[in-house]
């Protein structure tokens, strides 16, 4: 018995206390499992011990009850061969197997509700254990929890530091100021390569081409007249053409071809 009230008194002791003295709550309760497994294990085997002490006892009973059977009738066998002395021996041979009968069948009797009770308690343990165990689950659960909440805590504080956010903003300060040096570097690097007369032509073409829609716009809405279309006057520049030589209709040539690419650059600026 001495093995249940060890495995008793772990299972009743404060696993909350427990865990609270360990450094490793998680650790601790499965060696604390452990342990009542082990302990559950050494319990089922005394439990069988007096289970096979209970049948042995059982059996003794019954081998005396049958040797006192067998003495009755010897004593019997003696009585028909009227042979009353040895009738009287087997008697009291009968006699002692009885009383030995009896004791080993109360020995039984005790022992079997010894084993009754070992069973019960050894259940009842067994389902202790499993509560045990499920509430290892419980509590190794919390745990995490609240380590996850606590971690997360920890988190939203570093993230409040008002030194993180002013590291954001100087970042941000410094990348402007990047972004502006990069800026007034290509605009000096404009001055200076020439380029900003051809920006100073590429706004007067879009001034120019604004204004055009505006007068565009307002021909359509009937604020001012249409303009009279011009019919196209005939150029006569084929005898002329033909008396030049190679390199001058080359150059006429090129010459047609900037022109039609201007009207090209125009109409696309209209539309």
């Amino acid at each position: 018995m001495g093995i249940f009230a060890r495995l008793a008194r772990l299972i009743k002791s404060n696993i909350n206390d427990m865990i609270s003295t360990s450094e490793d709550p998680e650790k601790m309760l499965n060696q604390v499992v452990l342990d009542m497994n082990e302990q559950l294990h050494e319990a089922k085997k005394q439990v069988a011990v007096a289970i096979a002490d209970e049948k042995k006892l059982a059996k003794q009973a019954e081998q005396e009850a049958s040797n006192a059977a067998e003495w009755e009738r010897r004593a019997m066998m003696a009585v028909r061969a009227q042979d009353d002395a040895l009738a009287k021996e087997a008697l009291a041979r009968k006699r002692e197997h009885d009383n030995l009968a009896e004791q080993f069948k109360l020995q039984w009797q005790k022992q079997k509700a010894a084993v009754d009770q070992l069973k019960v308690a050894l259940r009842a343990l067994s389902n202790k254990i499993e509560e045990a165990k499920r509430k290892k689950a419980l509590l190794i659960a919390r745990k995490r929890r609240a380590e996850a909440q606590k971690a997360i805590q920890a988190t939203m504080s570093g993230l409040k530091n008002a030194s993180a956010f002013e590291t954001f903003d100087r970042m941000e300060n410094e990348i402007n100021r990047v972004e502006a040096e990069a800026e007034a570097g290509a605009e000096l690097a404009e001055e200076y390569s020439g380029d900003v007369l051809k920006e100073r032509f590429a706004q007067l073409e879009m001034t120019s081409g604004a204004e055009e829609d505006l007068v565009s716009l307002k021909r359509k809405m009937g604020l001012i007249p249409e303009e009279p279309e011009q019919e196209a006057q005939p150029v006569r520049v084929e005898e002329e053409f033909e008396q030049l030589d190679d390199a001058e209709r080359e150059e006429l040539a090129r010459a047609l071809e900037e022109l039609e690419a201007e009207q090209q650059a125009e109409l696309r600026l209209k539309r």
